[in-house]
């Protein structure tokens, strides 16, 4: 059985071992990045399960990582910050990233969300032949075994949050689901304060990719006071 791989990239060399002793304390594999370039080469060249990027490393950021990580690659990334604003925090969620953590943090912590992290990755990437069926809404088709989407034909670039959305609230047409829902669905957490705003924001930006901003009969509507649903 693969080892799961997880990449640690943060030029606090004390931060980096700290998590490293942790990783290896759960039975996983690691490899360590001091810089942006460094993570992404590690990236290109190992089979990596989940990424731990620091937002402000040198060469290159943990945001212009995540960017060229995410055109052709899904695996889970959790951003580490010293950078504590809900503002920093949705922008990080936004670019690619699955969570977001602050420093100072808690060891334990961290892993528990690592783990949770693998459990949904893991469990969204099972084949399963009742999945594979592609679902169409008009010119929108979604595609779960590869997880793309086009529309008139053309692939609509999402990030795995983004296409998880989509996809959760596509197989149950008509159905309103709530953000904190959404959030629990998706994220495979439990729901915290704010967790409206990193669902809301999810979801203004897959309408723009979506060319829904200025559309009339939308796919996605909103149930005011309760929350949103999709109609094909």
């Amino acid at each position: 059985m693969k080892c799961t791989t997880i990449l640690i990239a943060d030029d606090e060399a004390e931060i980096a071992e700290l998590i490293a002793l942790h990783v290896k304390k759960e039975g996983y594999n690691y490899i360590l990045a001091s810089d942006g370039k460094a993570a992404l080469q590690a990236v290109q060249t190992h089979s990596i399960d989940l990424a731990i990027l620091d937002i402000m490393m040198p060469e290159m950021n943990g945001y212009d990582v995540t960017r060229l990580i995410r055109e052709q690659h899904n695996m889970p990334i959790i951003f580490l910050s010293a950078k504590t604003s809900d503002l920093d925090k949705i922008s990080g969620l936004v670019i690619g990233a699955d969570d977001y953590v602050t420093k100072p943090f808690n060891p334990m912590e961290m892993m528990a969300r690592v783990n949770a992290q693998l459990r949904r990755y893991k469990h969204l990437n099972q084949p399963n032949e009742a999945d594979k069926k592609a679902i169409e809404a008009g010119a929108l088709v979604i595609f779960p075994d590869q997880r793309t989407v086009s529309l008139y034909g053309e692939t609509i670039e999402l990030t795995p949050k983004e296409f998880d959305i989509l996809y959760l609230l596509a197989s149950y047409p008509k159905k309103v689901f709530s953000a904190k829902n959404i959030f629990q669905r998706v994220w495979g957490e439990a729901y915290y304060d704010g967790c409206n705003n990193t669902v809301m924001v999810h979801i203004r930006t897959l309408r723009k990719k979506l060319g829904e901003e200025k559309a009339k009969n939308k796919l996605i509507k909103t149930v005011w006071g309760v929350g949103y649903s999709f109609h094909g």
